[in-house]
């Protein structure tokens, strides 16, 4: 079986509105691993390391001051297609445009409170992981219900 990681974050809203429970949740009935996590109030440089890529836009200010402004429950999550799949249980950037069963389309409304961040590929998701957790901090191990999940 090929097996991807993928990085998941639960943002500062969706921490105080006590959604971290319900997202791990998701996750887990799909099948996916937790390999890491922990909870961490990231400082302004390690947020524009992250979002670089967005840095030349009109919001950048306003996400890096957001995502500073409070805990942030980092995880890393694996197994098959783990980054696509992800973003399908997370749903659109957009909340509204989310459908009901996403994370999104379940708890959030506007773009700014979305709720979670989730690696949109494979690259971007090593990267991620990398900035987040040391080496150390991601476990590999197998669960008992890997055959259940999985065809051999």
């Amino acid at each position: 079986m090929t097996s991807e990681q993928t990085f998941i974050a639960v943002k500062p809203d969706g921490v105080q509105r006590g959604l971290v429970g319900e997202i791990i949740c998701r996750f887990e009935k799909r099948g996916y691993k937790l390999a890491a996590i922990k909870l961490v109030t990231p400082t302004q440089e390690h947020l524009e390391k992250h979002y670089e890529d967005l840095k030349d836009k009109p919001f950048f200010k306003g996400l890096i001051t957001y995502m500073g402004s409070g805990p942030v429950c980092a995880m890393v999550w694996e197994g098959r297609e783990a980054v696509k799949v992800g973003r399908q249980l997370l749903g659109a950037t957009n909340p509204m445009a989310s459908q009901p069963g996403t994370i999104r389309g379940d708890y959030a409304i506007d773009v700014g409170r979305n709720v979670c961040h989730g690696s949109d590929a494979v690259e971007s998701a090593k990267k991620e992981i990398d900035l987040w957790f040391k080496k150390e901090e991601v476990n590999s191990w197998k669960k008992a219900e890997h055959d259940w999940v999985y065809e051999k």
